[in-house]
């Protein structure tokens, strides 16, 4: 008797059934690298649409103010009105001062602010801080400079560095407080509960384990903050004010880069207009310098 065949094995494929789904295969594949190569060059065209304007930028002001950047500029006082020449040497220092004064201001409330909102409190209140938070970063600056103005300049009766210096730490508090939390809440639970089964108390877990553990990505979002308020002008116009000389001391109006930027680009004068770009120009590398340390320490975090 010949065998019966089995009918629980399939039958086998035709030469052209085979044929056929190699066929499709091949079709599928050939879609799926056209597709993948499509979404390729639509991401490359959208990264360089995303960096373009800061290289347009960075190439207009270097060639609109790059030959105005010279060592007089960096190192002199602007000339009187009129008189081509000088620099903003006054300009430069007035900002670093302003943003120290604003960093040593706000940096302790931000880090309490968001250590509070990580460790302490209930939920609905953590929840009220956040929200505060966000909303307090959707202000515009310009409301701190006229909130500043009626609570420091109108009652010490005199523009100042003092007044302009708070006006940026109440733009940068939230900022370094959402970074600040959202730092922490990427520690590890496992190490908060080491240190309390050691028998450290909850200020010393937070202070040794937390905060030291944390402390690059903490110092990166105070860098953020800092770099986002180095170009603020619309708040100094209402409290630093702005001079031409150098500031002696806090209580008296002192000069910033946007300040004088601002006051070169809507005079008459071509010389200040000049000076205005070179002023654009050292504005942006001081910030481009900020971004690079924050990389090097968000970097070295990662690692």
């Amino acid at each position: 008797m010949s065998p019966q065949p089995n009918p629980s094995h399939p039958k086998p494929h035709s030469q052209k059934e085979a044929s056929n789904e190699e066929r499709a295969d091949s079709r599928h594949f050939w879609i799926r690298k056209v597709v993948d190569r499509f979404f390729q060059i639509l991401s490359i065209l959208a990264a360089i649409v995303v960096i373009s304007p800061l290289l347009l930028v960075f190439v207009f002001l270097l060639s609109s103010g790059g030959s105005s950047l010279t060592w007089d500029f960096l190192t002199q006082l602007p000339k009187p009105v009129g008189e081509t020449g000088g620099g903003m040497a006054n300009a430069i220092v007035g900002s670093c001062i302003l943003v120290s004064l604003a960093t040593l201001v706000s940096t302790p409330v931000g880090v309490l602010g968001g250590i509070c909102v990580c460790e302490y409190g209930d939920a609905r209140l953590r929840a009220a801080i956040r929200f505060t938070a966000d909303v307090l970063n959707g202000v515009p600056s310009i409301i701190w400079g006229i909130v500043v103005y009626s609570w420091v300049v109108l009652r010490m009766k005199t523009f100042s560095g003092l007044a302009g210096g708070l006006a940026l730490s109440f733009i940068m508090i939230p900022l370094i407080l959402r970074t600040t939390e959202d730092v922490i809440r990427l520690v590890p639970s496992a190490y908060r509960e080491a240190g309390l089964a050691l028998g450290l108390r909850r200020g010393q877990v937070i202070l040794h384990i937390i905060l030291a553990t944390a402390r690059r990505g903490v110092l990166t979002g105070v860098l953020l903050a800092a770099a986002r308020v180095a170009g603020e002008t619309a708040p100094l116009l209402f409290t630093a004010f702005g001079n031409r000389v150098w500031a002696a001391h806090l209580q008296e109006p002192m000069a910033a880069l946007p300040l004088q930027i601002f006051t070169y680009a809507i005079s008459p004068y071509p010389d200040w207009h000049r000076q205005a770009w070179a002023g654009a120009l050292v504005l942006l590398a001081l910030v481009f310098f900020m971004s690079i340390v924050v990389r090097a320490l968000a970097k070295g975090k990662s690692q």
